[in-house]
């Protein structure tokens, strides 16, 4: 026996566009549609409300000519109101073809909102039903309410389904529209439905106001739903819909019995793109498409996974289009530093390694950002450290920086145990240091080498708050040298090379 089919209706361009502050420009809809259907398989999708504006038809148009060039048309639908035919025309001005009609799904919301009684909403919505056939138009209905509908006034939700089910619709759609359910309360409510009308097809469109959205969507599925309403990164109203990328993935891992079109390895791809297109950003720990899920931290785990994978589970990061990663930091231990090294394929000694992670912790203290095209910069920092004696080191600065004033730099050196401080003035704050630097070689009868190049460079990629690493090539007793500075702050960098130079010329 075969497996049990579930569509998956994508709502990102018309309820994930409810999210606050949110609006796609036509071009970018048209852009979202084509990657959902012909990159991530999404079996239909809802694109617009009719009637809101001028963008929103042309957004509706320019996605539709597309679709019936490509024979989508039956993919494409639109959230369409009992309006006495206006949506109708506008969807046939827009050329779509699909209408997903909304309708009262329970009694408080037909009662306080549309005044009416069920007999004469329910003629009307035959009405827009029939009007729609006649101008080729399919249509799905939406039980706006439905969940507190079968809460509170279960009667009028049988009644509807009995009159709902005679009508010449597709889908019956069945919306959680305040995000109330828990669980058991949905596999309750869907497993009455399907039982009662076995021939009728039925959606669940999950909102996640009480984070239950996926659990809610899993326990439609094994009542008997047909179909799932989602949302590329879980947008839409208050706190969004149920999650594309999540609800893909419990449903191919923990419900065998049913399968589905979507493309897990496009997933990633496109919850990026939607997050670029909206500015709304995917927080680092949301699962499958946060920055942060795939990303080992504690040197425990790192360690475990060199040993028979211990701390992997079925959520592999390629079934994403993603790949695991080990976060260096004050956590990261040894093993995190071999998995970074293994990628760059660099190796070194236990000694080595061992400095290099105690570097890494004291950055991590630091909250400074260590990412792994960090290492080789950081290793050459240690290594190069390894290779004089300290006798000089700069104990203590101030660097001062005024607007209209020149900057200045208090120095506190130590030379063989001895305290010198002194203070001066520069074009820059590093010219300030090295100008207080010379004032206290000048007053020890020592020379300093000559400064002949200064360069600065950060890993490829990296952001505003990576490590940079200062290189200063000197000239003593006509002999050049480079030293190397490495920190977040360009001018520290500058400093930690400039002790080394210190230390190198002082042997």
């Amino acid at each position: 026996m075969g497996k049990r089919k579930i569509e998956i209706m994508d709502t990102t361009l018309r309820d994930g566009e409810q999210t606050s502050g949110v609006s796609f420009s036509a071009a970018e809809k048209l852009t979202i549609a084509q990657l959902l259907l012909e990159e991530l398989h999404i079996d239909r999708i809802e694109i617009a409300s009719a009637r809101v504006s001028e963008g929103e038809f042309q957004g509706v148009k320019g996605i539709m000519e597309w679709a019936s060039a490509k024979g989508y048309t039956d993919k494409i639908e639109v959230l369409s109101f009992v309006d006495g035919g206006v949506s109708i025309e506008w969807m046939k001005k827009a050329g779509a073809k699909v209408q997903n009609l909304l309708t009262k799904g329970s009694l408080n919301h037909l009662t306080h909102q549309l005044k009416k009684t069920p007999e004469q909403h329910f003629n009307e919505i035959a009405q827009a039903i029939a009007l729609a056939k006649e101008n080729n138009i399919e249509t799905n209905v939406y039980l706006e309410d439905w969940s507190n509908g079968m809460r509170n006034s279960p009667d009028y939700v049988f009644q509807y389904l009995d009159f709902l089910t005679q009508q010449p619709v597709k889908r019956i759609l069945l919306p959680d529209t305040l995000g109330v359910l828990i669980p058991s309360e949905t596999f309750e409510f869907v497993s009455k439905i399907t039982t009662k009308y076995p021939n009728t097809h039925f959606d669940f469109h999950a909102h996640n106001d009480y984070d239950l959205s996926v659990a809610n969507a899993i326990e439609a599925v094994k009542a008997g739903i047909h179909g799932l309403h989602v949302t590329v990164n879980g947008m839409g109203e208050r706190a969004g819909n149920a999650p594309l990328e999540s609800t893909v993935a419990v449903i191919n891992d923990f419900i065998p019995e049913v399968s589905i079109n979507v493309k897990e390895s496009s997933l990633y791809s496109v919850s990026k793109l939607v997050e670029t297109f909206t500015g709304y950003r995917i927080p680092a720990n949301k699962p499958i498409v946060g920055d942060n899920v795939f990303t080992q931290t504690a040197g425990i785990h790192a360690d475990g996974d060199n040993k028979n994978n211990l701390y992997f589970n079925d959520l592999l990061p390629e079934r994403f289009g993603r790949k695991r990663k080990y976060a260096l930091g004050k956590t990261s231990g040894k093993a995190n530093i071999e998995k970074n090294l293994q990628e760059l394929g660099l190796h070194l000694n236990q000694e080595d390694l061992k400095l290099v992670t105690q570097r890494i912790i004291e950055l991590g203290d630091k909250k400074e950002t260590v990412t792994k095209e960090d290492l080789p910069y950081i290793i050459s920092d240690v290594l190069d450290s390894q290779t004089y004696e300290e006798r000089i080191t700069v104990e203590s600065y101030v660097l001062v920086h005024s607007k209209g004033m020149r900057p200045s730099t208090t120095l506190c050196l130590k030379i063989d145990g001895e305290i010198i401080e002194e203070n001066a003035q520069g074009d820059g704050q590093f010219d300030a240091f090295m100008n207080a630097l010379a004032k206290i070689y000048k007053s020890k009868k020592m020379s300093l080498p000559k400064l002949v190049d200064y360069a600065v460079r950060i890993p490829p990629g990296s952001s505003s708050d990576a490590l940079c690493e200062t290189i200063i090539t000197w000239v003593n007793n006509g002999k050049e040298f480079k030293t190397r500075g490495l920190d977040s702050d360009q001018t520290v960098a500058a400093i930690v090379a400039t002790q080394k130079m210190l230390n190198v010329v002082s042997i």
